[in-house]
């Protein structure tokens, strides 16, 4: 059983977590362990995994539980660096406050309200406040699938995170044709997916635009047969193409070839 588990099974308040998350906690957080950090928890409830966090990561962080209930001010214990911020997380308003006041933070944890507008709101309110190093960490991000935690599908929390895929790889120095306006490639340099959650792994010394460098090694000249393995149509329609005059072809083919591959690889996207 992992450590963070033993302690959340003996916590004093009541909390509830998915099972398979302690081992995807303790992969991202347990370089944090004894270390001078400051670590954030959104959503609160009962109050008891703030204590589960202060024990795992020891007596040197800052634990700042983050709710929209009042009642949860109650499970504050300033003495033992564990602090209680109210406000509501879709609110920037209530993000720019509570930077003003805390500074960059090491981790954050959401584990909040669960919509799209909360998730969304958080991320994009968070990442260029967390240290270099330092993860965002989004929870149940099964409620994407949920109708009444999205007003659109489309605009549900996994939507966003696969846009934010195209945001990232947008970042190599080539014309990709990829047209983002709101970017966050500044601040997140991956992300790992797991079932219910999406971690943002922030550090921008690693977020530069991604150039192509070539060594001093001898150059031999080898043919680049880049689209060769691509051609599984010539074999098939053969005695169509050769019927076709050359001019128009190559224009063909390449159309072809797209419809072709296309009906290849339509299953794996069903």
């Amino acid at each position: 059983m992992s450590e963070l588990k033993k302690e959340f099974e003996n916590l004093k308040n009541y909390s509830v977590k998915w099972e398979k998350y302690f081992s995807v906690y303790e992969k991202f957080f347990s370089k944090f362990k004894n270390k001078k950090i400051i670590f954030v928890e959104i959503g609160i409830f009962n109050g008891g995994s703030l204590q589960m966090w202060k024990n795992y990561f020891g007596k040197d962080s800052k634990i700042i539980g983050v709710d929209i209930n009042p009642e949860c001010k109650k499970f504050e214990e300033k003495e033992n660096d564990i602090f209680v911020e109210i406000g509501n997380q879709s609110d920037d308003e209530f993000w720019k406050l509570f930077f003003n006041k805390h500074g960059n933070v090491d981790a954050i944890l959401d584990d909040g309200g669960h919509t799209n507008l909360d998730q969304i709101k958080t991320t994009v309110n968070t990442v260029q406040h967390i240290n270099n190093g330092g993860v965002l960490m989004i929870e149940d991000t099964h409620t994407s699938y949920v109708d009444e935690y999205n007003s659109s599908q489309k605009y549900s929390f996994i939507s966003f995170s696969k846009k934010v895929i195209d945001d990232l790889n947008s970042n190599i120095d080539l014309d990709l044709g990829l047209k983002i306006n709101f970017s966050l490639k500044k601040y997140i340099y991956s992300i790992d997916f797991y079932e219910s959650i999406v971690c943002f792994n922030i550090n921008q010394t690693k977020s530069k635009k991604n150039t192509k460098i070539n060594n001093k090694g001898k150059n031999h000249s080898i043919e680049d047969l880049t689209w060769q393995g691509n051609e599984l149509f010539v074999k098939k329609f053969k005695k169509y193409l050769d019927k076709i005059p050359f001019i128009r072809l190559n224009k063909f083919t390449k159309f072809l070839k797209k419809r072709i591959n296309n009906k290849i690889v339509k299953k794996y996207f069903e």
